[in-house]
């Protein structure tokens, strides 16, 4: 009974064997470029008050969020303005004092006769003037308290420090630059030679070699500005390491199609270092040596390019 189980299925298997028809297909034309790792944005923080930089809480590479305080800058005068604000309103409070205390006196005069009501009213005057005196003086030490507030120079987006160009001890001025910080996430930008500019879609899917490892990307916007010959273009990848902002990736860019004749990498099989395809023909199958070129994929299939050895038209058996 296992004989003859045996017969049928070596009876069945060239019949298992699907012959595939060469015909010419398009697959995309690649180029080898290089991308640059960026961040989308890259904004300056920038000291708001003049002084000298008291704190210093990051260094480049440190990933920060959004308000968190990068540094400090101390200006003494302001010190000085807060306090002598303090010393005027407590002056102004104690002409309040004297004034409420003459106010009220009158008052007690009126009632008696011994005034007339327009002294009550010049003393009711003086009182609202020092009480406006002193909103006026706590509203300008207001001010000089958000500018002492303003000192700290905190992170305008969440993200990774880029540079930091300002040291502890140093002098800065109103919108000098203390330090720069990426975020928005991180992309590569491609610098591609003009004459593929036509080429280049934008949704197109591209292989990007990152830490030695295949990942796909998306081809996210083409520039239409075209300087040095060059057309700008991004490109965006899930999880791109983003350690060394500005570092090169190896980025295979579909710039065209081309023809080509494909066959199933299981068609082929190498023998002494020759790859060979059977091919079926109306004497039976036969082999023939081939010269292959790139491999990829299509529909899920790992697929191989014929450069020699087969033609249009020709039947290749696949196992």
């Amino acid at each position: 009974m296992r004989l003859l189980l045996l017969v049928a299925l070596v009876a069945a298997g060239p019949a298992l064997a699907q012959p595939l028809t060469l015909d010419w297909r398009l697959i995309p034309e690649m180029k080898a470029v290089y991308g640059t790792v960026e961040a989308r944005d890259t904004i300056p923080a920038r000291a708001r008050i003049g002084g000298t930089v008291t704190e210093l809480l990051v260094s480049e590479g440190d990933r920060v969020e959004q308000g968190a305080r990068l540094a400090t800058v101390h200006d003494d005068k302001i010190a000085f303005q807060i306090a002598a604000y303090a010393s005027r309103i407590e002056a102004l409070q104690a002409q309040l004092a004297v004034a409420e205390s003459d106010r009220a006196r009158g008052a007690s005069l009126v009632e008696r006769g011994a005034t007339s009501q327009q002294r009550l009213e010049q003393l009711q005057t003086a009182v609202d003037v020092i009480r406006g005196q002193i909103a006026a003086t706590q509203a300008e030490r207001a001010v000089v308290e958000q500018q002492q507030a303003e000192g700290a120079v905190l992170a305008p987006v969440t993200g990774r420090v880029l540079s930091v160009p300002a040291v502890r001890g140093s002098v800065v001025m109103p919108g000098e630059v203390v330090a720069s910080v990426g975020g928005g996430g991180f992309f590569l930008r491609l610098s591609v030679p003009e004459r593929h500019a036509a080429d280049l879609t934008e949704g197109a899917e591209i292989q990007i070699i990152a830490g030695g490892k295949a990942v796909a990307g998306r081809l996210a916007k083409v520039y239409p500005l075209i300087q040095g010959g060059r057309v700008q273009a991004d490109v965006e990848v899930d999880q791109l390491a983003d350690a060394f902002v500005g570092a090169r990736v190896a980025v295979d860019l579909p710039v065209g199609q081309r023809r080509a004749l494909l066959v199933p990498a299981t068609a082929v099989t190498t023998r002494g270092g020759v790859d060979f395809v059977s091919v079926a023909e109306p004497s039976g199958e036969a082999r023939r040596a081939v010269i292959t070129g790139e491999s990829l994929a299509q529909d899920g299939v790992a697929m191989v390019e014929i450069v020699t050895g087969l033609a249009p038209g020709d039947k290749v058996v696949v196992p």
